[in-house]
């Protein structure tokens, strides 16, 4: 419910609401100073309200360029993540939605610049009419003073001019449409379906964001929208000399003789994203002073459907459960680098990753380790220990098809406290719920499953973790096969003792077994997987809540990797 997100997301909520207000106040306050303002009373009577939507959008734009940089400090959010150690839990997780706002804050920039972008046609076209015009206007008349000097007021000084020819020859035009384009290739580029598989293009896009922000510091330089000078105001005030520009004789003797002289307004994106771009450069060095540090891949394991297992120590290293690292093998790219959770526990000595086959680079990585052993960087670990589940005397998770590769960290760190009798575990149950394509997948995992199941029964607690698999795509050969071996003692697809289960799980069956297995117990629900699933196991969750407080209550929490 919606109470409930705002308990748990008090922070991302606060970000959100002061993220948008200051947009709203920013966007308004310059439309009406840049409206209403008597230093561009004359710019405005070329321009109309156009001046306006473009101003206040570049403010709104400089604002939020300087955000979109933060969000991606992985390093920088690490250190405020250590400093704030002492924070609530809730905090530091909200920490963990850094790419929706980094996404947010794109979807803004874009919209932005669709506003920008559209006001500055209208006042090209506008300044363009304005220059043509010889109907002895008001446009008209400022269009053509001191087009010698430097106090114009029309940037297009001849009627020959077109609005293309200025969009492609004047700083302002070129930097704008550069960045424009470079914003409009990174947003499309950057949807799931590409990141998914074609990380590379992705990636390399991104890069385009140098270009962005040197565009975006040389953009506003030339100044080709103008005010009135605060000299020229003191001398001639458009209130009382504006009416007189379209009717004056040759021998003028009032105080509204002289012509009102123009300045350019000064450029001022680089103040707003200086300090960003600063902070940027760092966590750049910081990434490649990390990045040299040595790294000793210790053991090697090719597991069916092309999953490498890889097992590494580092100087230093240590990690908590369900966080992830970065890693670079300069050997295939020197730029690349590509996030893995961990799959490791923090009990263990080494640190391990599961590289499934998705894309170009990850193909050419499991060949290169079929041959030899590359070189490895490895930058992290990041993200927030996913150490709630240990809070729960009864735990259910669900991981869904790759969502499934933190529950190995997990689990294998659940059953490492439970041996040392660890003092911080309540868990006194797990179920554990794995949904799946198809059965490769399964391989590698199912080892680790086999291992823990072998490992409780000779320990006497079999019962400790109940696990259900769930295949969701299956043919008629697996079903045939199935079949088949029916009454056998362990199953046909994992080679498991617990049965695969063919189809999607029927949830409210599963909470109900639970609820009523548990009916005094606090169940903290985990996922890692999709927002559908999210959304019907969270329907699940307060359906079989009991309203008794002595009864069963289910927690929902969905992890973000």
């Amino acid at each position: 419910t919606m109470g409930n997100w705002l308990v748990n997301h008090w922070f991302s909520a606060a970000v959100l609401a002061a993220w948008l207000g200051i947009n709203i106040f920013l966007f308004t306050y310059y439309f009406l100073f840049f409206d209403r303002d008597e230093q561009y009373f004359y710019t405005r009577a070329i321009l109309g309200s156009a001046l306006a939507w473009a101003r206040a959008s570049a403010k709104c734009l400089n604002f939020n360029s300087m955000l979109i940089l933060l969000p991606v400090c992985r390093n920088l959010l690490s250190f405020l993540r250590g400093t704030c150690s002492c924070c609530r839990r809730t905090l530091r997780k909200q920490l963990d939605h850094n790419l929706t706002f980094h996404k947010l804050v794109a979807y803004a920039l874009a919209l932005l610049t669709a506003v920008h972008t559209i006001a500055h046609l209208f006042n090209l076209e506008r300044y363009n009419q304005s220059q043509q015009a010889t109907d002895g206007s008001l446009p008209a008349v400022l269009s053509k003073m001191h087009l010698q000097g430097s106090k114009w007021l029309n940037p297009i000084h001849s009627n020959q001019t077109t609005v293309e020819y200025v969009a492609f020859t004047t700083i302002p035009g070129l930097t704008g449409v550069i960045i424009t384009l470079a914003l409009i290739l990174m947003v499309t580029s950057s949807t799931e379906f590409i990141r998914r598989n074609y990380f590379e293009l992705f990636w390399y896009t991104h890069h385009l964001f140098l270009i962005y922000f040197a565009g975006l510091v040389i953009h506003g330089i030339a100044g080709l929208v103008r005010g009135q000078t605060e000299q020229s105001m003191a001398e001639v005030h458009p209130y009382h000399c504006a009416e007189y520009l379209t009717q004056r004789d040759q021998n003028c003797t009032h105080s509204c003789c002289k012509d009102p002289e123009f300045g350019s307004i000064p450029a001022e994106s680089w103040k707003w994203v200086l300090a960003p771009i600063i902070l940027y450069v760092f966590e750049r060095i910081l990434r490649v002073w990390r990045a040299q540090q040595k790294v000793v891949v210790t053991k090697v394991v090719m597991h069916p459907a092309r999953v490498l297992e890889l097992q590494m120590q580092k100087k230093g290293f240590s990690m908590e459960v369900g966080q992830y690292i970065f890693v670079n093998c300069p050997a295939i790219s020197p730029l690349e680098w590509h996030p893995f959770t961990l799959t490791s526990a923090p009990e263990e000595d080494f640190f391990s990753i599961h590289i499934r086959l998705a894309g170009d680079w990850t193909e050419r990585l499991i060949d290169t380790f079929q041959v030899e052993t590359p070189r490895i960087e490895v930058d992290g670990p990041f993200g927030t220990a996913s150490e709630d589940v240990f809070q729960y005397e009864v735990a259910m998770l669900v991981g869904a098809g790759i969502g499934v590769t933190p529950f190995a960290s997990i689990l294998k760190s659940i059953w490492y406290k439970f041996q040392q009798a660890d003092q911080t575990l309540k868990t006194k149950k797990i179920y554990f719920y794995w949904l799946c394509r198809d059965t490769g997948a399964f391989a590698w995992f199912n080892d680790l499953l086999a291992s823990l199941e072998q490992k409780m029964a000779e320990s006497g607690k079999a019962d400790f973790l109940t696990y259900r698999l769930f295949l969701t795509g299956w043919d008629t050969s697996i079903a045939n096969n199935v079949a088949f071996h029916f009454d056998t003692a362990t199953d046909t697809v994992t080679g498991l003792r617990h049965k695969t289960i063919f189809g999607r799980p029927m949830w409210n069956m599963e909470f109900a077994a639970v609820a009523a297995a548990h009916p005094r117990s606090v169940v903290g629900v985990f996922l890692c997987g999709p927002e559908a699933l999210a959304k019907s196991l969270q329907k699940s969750c307060h359906q079989h809540s009991s309203l008794d407080p002595r009864k069963v209550k289910f927690y929902f929490n969905k992890e973000n990797f």
